[in-house]
């Protein structure tokens, strides 16, 4: 992050009563994570101890103290995905990707991870790639997906039938 754009943040912020979520979530929309540097100008410019804005920056699961990747790959693995095989496109999808759920790969095009619960038990397994929801994902099936997200083509997430 620039530092003139952390400042106008901080700026925006100071003095200002529960400011301190709200200059966070725009500091990490400007860089994608919060950096370490990141966090003790943010203290500093603002007049908050460190431990308070670092206790913050760690308590809430919206905040990234690492980069992540561009395109947030979500793999349910509640129960009923994983009864209808769930792991089975989670290991595909880490092959794929060259990570393990939890990392963004190398060049960070990708974030890999597992949730509880999509909300889409009718779909099961489902997975969720940004904001799109991608229903009865076999090892396959993910792949055709992931090159819609790689330049592959609008329809890469359809389903061949004579799979």
């Amino acid at each position: 992050m620039s530092t003139s754009a952390l400042t106008e943040i901080i700026e925006r912020y100071r003095g200002k009563p529960g400011s301190l979520i709200p200059a966070l979530q725009k500091a990490q929309a400007q860089m994608g994570y919060l950096s370490g540097e990141t966090l003790e100008q943010i203290s500093k410019g603002l007049g908050i101890p460190f431990s308070r804005v670092f206790g913050v920056a760690t308590f809430y699961s919206q905040f990234y103290l690492s980069p992540r990747g561009k395109h947030t790959i979500k793999v349910c693995v509640g129960t009923a995905c994983h009864v209808r095989g769930a792991g089975a496109a989670l290991q595909a999808l880490e092959e794929k990707l060259g990570v393990k759920a939890g990392n963004p790969t190398e060049d960070l095009s990708f974030q890999l991870e597992t949730v509880a619960c999509l909300g889409t038990c009718f779909l099961a397994p489902a997975i969720m790639i940004d904001k799109d929801y991608y229903g009865e994902q076999t090892p396959k099936t993910v792949g055709k997906i992931l090159k819609k997200y790689i330049g592959g083509g609008a329809d890469a997430g359809t389903p061949d039938p004579e799979e």
